[in-house]
């Protein structure tokens, strides 16, 4: 016999945490370069970024806080393009040679702990109203990763 427990009227509502990426991250490729950097990091060069996301707020409905693909489209927005500060001199040699949507310009420089924050701001805009926080870790290299927590 299958027991009943409840409705979905019973769960909506409920504060839930979801995590996408943590155990197997979102993979982008993405280039950048640390304009001010007096290292080798300050030369046009990219990486293949580790992305895991956690994100709070209450089941939807449809028994979800929010839908994978939601926050795939956001992360995939950046997938083989040029993160560059403003004010760098590649933004204009990029859009001399034809590829100007190639870059995503950031007001300050494109590091781990940056990117994080943009892509937490710009998910919790796009994201539903039921979501409370985002927190996001961008993992440049095995040792180094930058993110927020929830």
């Amino acid at each position: 016999m299958i027991e009943r427990t409840g409705t979905a009227d019973d769960i909506v509502g409920t504060r839930r945490l979801l995590h996408v990426g943590r155990d197997r991250p979102i993979r982008i490729s993405t280039g950048h370069r640390i304009l001010h950097h007096d290292g080798k990091c300050s030369r046009p060069h990219g990486h293949n970024y580790e992305i895991s996301v956690t994100v709070d707020g209450e089941l939807t409905e449809e028994g979800w806080v929010v839908d994978k693909g939601d926050i795939t489209d956001v992360l995939s927005e950046w997938d083989h393009m040029f993160l560059l500060e403003a004010g760098d001199p590649l933004i204009e040699a990029f859009e001399a040679a034809g590829d100007g949507a190639s870059v995503v310009v950031l007001e300050h420089p494109p590091t781990a702990e940056v990117m994080s924050v943009h892509l937490e701001e710009r998910l919790l805009a796009e994201l539903g109203e039921n979501v409370t926080d985002v927190a996001v870790s961008v993992r440049e290299t095995s040792e180094l990763c930058g993110g927020g927590v929830v």
